[in-house]
């Protein structure tokens, strides 16, 4: 009989537990807002280099690229022999930045340049018409 009513305590106890953090995270769900992205025109650009890239050169590099205007400091990547970098497209481009940072120092490196076959090529890797797509899209919808 007291094994009963501990399993009952412990059961109880657990469905409480469970009740609360599911309205935790519905409150959460709720409340939440959407992200907001402050600047729309955010694209993103690479440039290759013939050599892997040191952390010197790195550091360079990212000084370089932060005083082009148009870029935003904290987006820039650099990895082995490629950087990766974000800019406002409406104040500059891929070109631009490229001529500046190449006029700012002799780098051996070349800008990427998006084949032909991929430029119209769909990036989102979720099948649109598919039925947990569609789910997701009316639940984002019905909390924002």
């Amino acid at each position: 009989m007291k094994i009963n009513k501990t399993i009952k305590k412990v059961l109880l106890t657990g469905l409480g537990i469970v009740l609360l953090f599911i309205a935790i995270l519905l409150f959460h769900i709720i409340t939440a807002k959407p992200a907001v992205y402050e600047s729309p025109n955010l694209q993103v650009s690479r440039i290759d280099f013939k050599t892997n890239i040191d952390s010197v050169q790195a550091k360079q590099i990212c000084s370089d690229l932060r005083s082009i205007k148009g870029l935003t400091s904290d987006s820039i990547i650099v990895k082995r022999n490629v950087v990766v970098y974000f800019h406002n497209n409406t104040i500059t481009n891929s070109e631009k930045v490229y001529d500046e940072l190449m006029s700012k120092r002799k780098y051996d490196a070349r800008r990427y340049i998006l084949p032909a076959n991929l430029a119209n090529k769909e990036v989102c890797p979720i099948d649109q018409n598919s039925f947990s797509y569609k789910l997701s899209k009316k639940i984002n919808q019905f909390f924002n």
